[in-house]
């Protein structure tokens, strides 16, 4: 597919990436391509990235520049996943016109959050829009895909139940409008490589989608993650921060992902900043909608 026009001196535009959760997260089988096919639920939350593009100055030497901002990010920018978007629509649509992306980082890395993801997914949202590339969902789940095996969850961004390597979605009615959701990610990163390689598949007795169904009082031990026992295993410290948002009256705590982010469901907003001292930890209590 080849997108047959020039433009020039586009309007800017801003988008703002959200981060999402697990709620539950069941890895049921090993795949013969080394992968593993999982279950899980995705939520959105009210945490966001901030993600700017505008018209490349005709004297700029790359097509796509990216500046970054906020918590800082490791790596080469050419191989953050917002240029990575760029290229794989490049690919398809050769006469896009050259970019400056500015992305101010807000939700914590490596943290379980999806962040790196989001941003990937807005930018291929926001491209689309912009150039009016005529994608539909399914083309750009499709090209998200090629991101990340969670960036087509957020294509739409709304609670889903995900199987496979997290790429299958199925929407679910689930709302937790009203709760708050307290995040704390300590400076401990997690290898996603090493938790992997800990855990034993296993398909648990209950499936997440149907404990989602049920009151978020009654999750307490039986909506699971199977990372958290490997991976409390090798840092303690994150399953005691568990324990301490179950101590500040959670109803429901538990790892995102594989970590290293803890969440905890409230009825009442909470003072996380008095709680986990500990240099380089990310705290957030925010409001569900």
């Amino acid at each position: 597919m080849f997108l047959h026009a020039t433009f020039c001196n586009f309007v800017p535009m801003i988008t703002h990436p959200i981060a999402k959760i697990n709620l539950g997260l069941n890895i049921v089988n090993r795949r013969p391509d080394g992968y593993h096919d999982l279950e899980t639920v995705f939520y959105p939350v009210p945490i966001s990235d901030k993600l700017e593009v505008t018209s490349a100055a005709p004297t700029v030497a790359s097509d796509c520049t990216l500046t970054l901002g906020g918590i800082p990010v490791e790596g080469d920018t050419e191989h953050n996943l917002v240029v990575r978007a760029y290229r794989i629509l490049q690919h398809d649509f050769p006469t896009l016109p050259p970019i400056t992306i500015r992305l101010e980082k807000n939700i914590p890395t490596q943290a379980g959050m999806g962040g790196g993801s989001s941003d990937a997914t807005f930018m291929l949202r926001m491209l689309n829009d912009m150039f009016s590339l005529g994608l539909d969902t399914d083309r750009l789940c499709d090209y998200a895909l090629l991101l990340g095996a969670d960036c087509p969850f957020f294509v739409e961004a709304r609670p889903a139940y995900a199987e496979g390597i997290g790429e299958r979605l199925t929407p679910i009615p689930l709302n937790l409008s009203g709760w708050y959701l307290a995040v704390v990610r300590p400076d401990i990163p997690v290898s996603t490589r090493e938790a992997f390689s800990l855990v034993r598949p296993c398909r648990p007795p209950r499936c997440c989608r149907d404990i989602v169904s049920q009151p978020v009082e009654t999750w307490r031990g039986v909506l699971t993650n199977d990372f958290e026992q490997s991976v409390f295993n090798l840092h303690p410290e994150l399953g005691a921060v568990k324990q301490q948002l179950y101590d500040m009256g959670a109803a429901y705590a538990t790892m995102s992902g594989s970590g290293s982010s803890l969440i905890g469901l409230f009825h009442e907003p909470v003072d996380l900043t008095n709680a986990f001292r500990a240099p380089g930890t990310f705290t957030r209590c925010v409001q569900l909608g």
